[in-house]
């Protein structure tokens, strides 16, 4: 593949084989992705056959154990003779040809004619190749129009130099369009592998050795290759971490910067989990294999990397509906102009002389034939769609490059698009906008209060503790935190977002929030005290219960994130509506939002996990789009219902594919960061796919009136790759605003 419209014929010829649910073709590593639907059997023979209809060869890709091999560097760059031959013969014949006006001396002339035809077999033949290639499968690229342009200025000057005609031949043109198409080539495939660096960098942050240990305590230093899951290994201070491992012995401090984009080391401990790529900087560690190669946190993100910039996005749909009739046309205009010169010479001087008139001296050969001659090339080399290939896959890739570097997975080209469109930002409570670590406040036992008649066999907080264990929900994690709990307990159940349920000794137990236990047609009238007092201190009240009666409360209150409130506003004064959607019992709801600055209005409490996927329906159907931040524990369906899912995660949770946006940090400035380069990169993308209609539209008319000089054209083909990638590059660099702590947003 030698340009965007070759990626997209090969992308169409894969998702024309039936079953097959979504191809993604990277362009820059040579690779396509290719997800088969549920129902289909898989059939890579199919695809290759497929592929080669397409005028393309492949062959299946055998999958490395390790997560390195995902994504290798390609080696080298296939245009570098470009540079090594092409310019040198190019500035050679140029000095000869125009400087020193030898142009028509025949000695000259069959020394160019010897350069030119090495220099068509090194660097032509690719063109040749492709070009050939996609004929056979009924199509056209950018190697048909260089191939025209090289066989019409060949054709034309080979026998005009063996008949020994006086004139102007195009050898010259024909090197220096071959040296500068191929080096604007060479130049971009440099400037695409920076843009993809990002990925290939990461990748090379998992080591490719470890110390495993055995059951006598002997280490020995293996290939991670050999690692197996449940193997130990042991890590020192300033080892990588080469898999996902579970800590067994010891503790440390482990730098998750690579991952999360965070600079604070975080403590393992016997239970922790420690991913791959990772740096242990303090304590010796012991740790369980848990997950090698393509399982690891660190092989899937690099894998949501890769297909986010071999995804298209909408706004290129418009690119890809040109490029396919874009060659054809081309063609056709090259084909009219060369005729009009050959036969209707004076017409088509008098239209040079005028545009020259406005524009700038440009000069012809008299011969009808040679003009026609070098105006066709001028136009079939200066139409190259080059530009309008790379406008969206380069800008994806630097764009989504330089999110990954701060923490911020982007799922796909369309989750930009909508980024762009968005109105209204909704956050969950727990989780997001507190820190999602709740403690309990305080407690009241109600056992002895007149409306109770029997106490319970066990104190308070270690039956409470003995449900709320059976429980991954934040608030069940605080009271479980309170007391062993060896409470025997049976028919449990959980409703989500709600409250839990169980029976021990015969009698039944729940604990939950107020509207929980209302429902279940408990008496409150024990606890409303207790109640009202947890409501005023913004804190969660939460009730537990022994068969119909109230005995014991808990008040549990969960920290704001300390720059919650920052990026409220940072989000508001970018024209965002900002809410807030809560299980949480109203007061509270309404003290977190008045602490972090949003509107009462736009505060929805109370509001159960399978509830949240309904509201936010509600909300798209009244006009808005609207964006979910959730931490994902109960956020999958509202994350789904969203326009915009964006989950605040960690590492272990990248394979979620509920959000367009996962952000493996925890700090919530990654939100608006997220929504501004996603905005960015759309930008980039439009600016680019302008300049390369632009350019085009420009351009074709004036290499068929004979302004422009082929080996130009072929210069400004290669400019016009360069300023699109260029730009998307800048991408790359660019530094998302950042909120000063002490003036606020």
């Amino acid at each position: 593949m030698t340009c965007g419209n070759c990626a997209r014929h090969v992308t169409e010829a894969l998702e024309g084989v039936e079953g097959v649910a979504l191809a993604t073709v990277d362009l820059a590593n040579a690779t396509a992705t290719v997800d088969w639907a549920q129902t289909a059997s898989v059939r890579p023979d199919l695809l290759i056959r497929q592929v080669s209809k397409a005028g393309f060869k492949s062959r299946e890709r055998v999958r490395q154990p390790f997560a390195k091999s995902t994504t290798e560097a390609p080696t080298g760059n296939p245009w570098e003779w470009s540079i090594k031959a092409g310019l040198p013969a190019a500035a050679f014949l140029g000095i000869g040809d125009w400087l020193l006006g030898l142009g028509l001396n025949q000695t000259f002339q069959s020394i160019s004619f010897l350069i030119a035809a090495g220099i068509v077999w090194v660097l032509g033949r690719r063109f040749y190749v492709g070009a050939w290639n996609q004929l056979r499968a009924g199509a056209a690229s950018m190697d048909t129009l260089v191939s025209l342009g090289i066989t019409a200025a060949m054709g034309y000057s080979i026998p005009a130099l063996f008949s020994k005609a006086h004139g102007h031949l195009f050898f010259t043109e024909t090197v220096t369009l071959l040296a500068f198409v191929g080096t604007g080539h060479y130049l971009e495939h440099r400037m695409s592998m920076k843009a993809g660096s990002a990925l290939r960098s990461l990748l090379d942050l998992a080591p490719q050795t470890a110390r495993r240990i055995d059951l006598s305590g002997v280490e020995t230093e293996v290939p991670v290759a050999e690692l197996n899951h449940e193997d130990q290994v042991v890590l020192r201070p300033g080892d990588r971490v080469p898999v996902d491992a579970l800590v067994v012995h010891g503790s440390s401090a482990v730098d998750e910067s690579m991952l999360t984009g965070e600079s604070m080391p975080v403590d393992k401990a016997p239970g922790s989990l420690i991913y791959a790529g990772t740096v242990n900087r303090s304590g010796r560690i012991v740790a369980n294999v848990s997950a090698t190669g393509e399982s690891t946190a660190l092989a899937r993100i690099a894998d949501v990397i890769r297909r986010a910039q071999s995804t298209r996005a909408q706004v290129q749909r418009l690119a890809d509906q040109i490029s396919a009739v874009f060659v054809p046309i081309v063609v056709a205009i090259a084909t009219f102009a060369a005729l009009w010169w050959i036969f209707f010479p004076e017409s088509a001087g008098a239209a040079h002389a005028f545009a020259e008139s406005w524009l700038w001296q440009s000069h012809l050969p008299p011969s009808p034939i040679a003009a026609a001659v070098l105006v066709a090339c001028a136009v079939l080399v200066i139409a190259c769609p080059c530009a309008m290939g790379l406008a969206t896959p380069v800008a994806l890739m630097a764009g989504v490059n330089n999110a990954a570097r701060r923490g911020i997975l982007v799922r796909d080209a369309a989750v930009l698009e909508t980024c762009g469109t968005i109105d209204t930002l909704i956050f969950d409570k727990t989780g997001t906008l507190t820190e999602g670590k709740p403690t309990v406040t305080r407690q009241a036992d109600f056992r002895h209060a007149p409306a109770v008649s029997s106490p319970a066999p066990l104190p308070l907080t270690e039956l409470a503790a003995s449900l709320a264990r059976r429980s991954t929900h934040p608030l069940s994690t605080a009271i479980a935190s309170l007391a062993p709990g060896g409470a025997d307990l049976d028919q449990f159940e959980e409703k989500p977002g709600a409250g839990l349920s169980a029976r021990s000794n015969g009698l039944p137990l729940h604990l939950g929030s107020v509207a929980f236990l209302t429902r279940l047609g408990l008496n409150l009238a024990p606890a409303q005290p207790f109640i009202q007092a947890a409501l005023a201190e913004g804190a969660t009240p939460v009730l537990f219960a022994q068969d119909s009666a109230v005995i014991g409360a808990f008040a549990l209150r969960d920290s704001v994130r300390p720059e919650a409130r920052q990026v409220v506003q940072r989000l508001r004064d970018a024209g965002l509506r900002v809410g807030m959607l809560s299980g949480d019992h109203p007061d509270a709801a309404q003290r977190i939002a008045a602490e972090v600055g949003i509107d009462p209005t736009h505060v929805h409490a109370g509001v159960a996990p399978e509830s949240k996927a309904g509201f936010l329906n509600a909300l798209r159907a009244s006009g808005h789009r609207v964006a979910f931040v959730g931490d994902g524990i109960n956020d999958g369906p509202a994350l789904a219902a969203a326009d915009l899912g964006i989950a605040v995660a960690r590492a272990s949770d990248v394979a979620r594919e509920a959000a367009g946006l996962v952000l493996l940090r925890s700090n919530l400035t990654a939100v608006p960061e997220a929504l501004e380069l996603a905005r960015a990169t759309l930008a980039t993308i439009r600016q680019n796919l302008f300049w390369a209609f632009f350019y085009n539209a420009a351009a074709v008319p004036l290499a068929a009136l004979g302004l422009v000089n082929p080996a130009l054209c072929a210069a400004a083909m290669g400019l016009s790759d360069l300023i699109v990638v260029g730009n998307a590059l800048r991408l790359s660099r660019r530094n998302i605003r950042q909120p000063d702590p002490g003036k606020g947003c």
